[in-house]
């Protein structure tokens, strides 16, 4: 992992451990909505390039019924820079993940998925750009919950754990 004090400033602030942690318990939280479970740990490292990198976050459907492949089909130009993508995140991931369980926002339950352990306040709205960050974390938490298993969400999408 790059020191912070090396990290360009546009890196340290999007892929900072803290917002990756919200990102994923807010996924978490929407994927345990859908299912009654907690998340695969395995999807943290597709949520994050989904709703991190703006034109695939922008791509993304409105609601959870459109399938997953469906919509990779639909989305060729995003789809085919995907594992690029999710392989550049694997580090930071990595660390929100460690950031998240270390600060308590995040746990693994016994069958290994993760779990949010907080929920945002009352009444606290954040500026818009992460507002959205969170709202399509939530979304795709919840859409891949409807995806047959962790290995499909990586086949469809092209992408090797």
């Amino acid at each position: 992992m790059t020191a912070w004090v090396d990290r360009h400033p546009i890196s340290a602030v999007m892929l900072n451990p803290a917002l990756i942690t919200a990102v994923l318990a807010t996924a978490a939280q929407g994927y345990d909505k859908e299912t009654k479970q907690g998340m695969p740990w395995t999807l943290a490292f597709i949520v994050a390039p989904m709703v991190l990198h703006q034109p695939t976050r922008l791509a993304l459907p409105t609601s959870i019924r459109t399938h997953l492949a469906t919509w990779a089909g639909q989305h060729p130009v995003v789809r085919a820079g995907f594992p690029a993508r999710a392989k550049a995140l694997v580090e930071p991931v990595k660390e929100g993940t460690r950031f998240g369980l270390a600060h308590q926002a995040l746990a693994i339950d016994p069958e290994g998925r993760l779990r949010a352990t907080f929920r945002r306040p009352r009444g606290v709205k954040p500026p818009i750009e992460l507002d959205q960050i969170l709202r399509k974390a939530a979304l795709a938490g919840r859409w891949l919950a409807k995806a047959d298993s962790p290995t499909t969400v990586f086949a469809v999408l092209g992408v090797a754990p």
